[in-house]
């Protein structure tokens, strides 16, 4: 299984091939569709589709005379299950993280603006 974990997790690596795997959970599409919206040639475009079917998160078939890509959703349970080990750490709450955040920056700021005043003092004292 850790051969195919690693085979799944090299194919996500790239921004590239999640973003057509993001493309394909709406629907189908052909080889050419997929291309469409990246600054890259369609060869480039086969060689990440490649990529993906061998780690089996898609798979392409030939419709006439058109090349289609369908996501394969099963293939990301495998991955899916081995993160859920990692379970025991809570879930962040991007709202509570939020909060906590302009919480430390405001307590940061003032503490730094105190600093700086207790600093001048010091200087004018010697």
């Amino acid at each position: 299984m850790t051969a195919s974990l690693d085979i799944v997790f090299a194919a996500l690596a790239d921004p590239t091939r999640r973003a057509i795997l993001a493309m394909l959970l709406e629907d189908d599409m052909a080889v050419t569709d997929v291309a469409e919206p990246f600054a890259i040639s369609l060869a480039a475009i086969s060689k990440h589709l490649g990529v993906l079917e061998r780690a089996g998160l898609i798979t392409q078939e030939r419709r006439g005379r058109v090349k289609w890509c369908k996501l394969e959703p099963s293939a990301l349970k495998p991955p899916s299950v081995w993160m859920q080990g990692f379970g025991q750490f809570e879930p962040v709450n991007l709202d509570d993280f939020e909060r906590f955040i302009a919480a430390e920056l405001a307590s940061f700021r003032s503490g730094a603006t105190t600093e700086v005043a207790d600093s001048r003092q010091d200087e004018e004292r010697e």
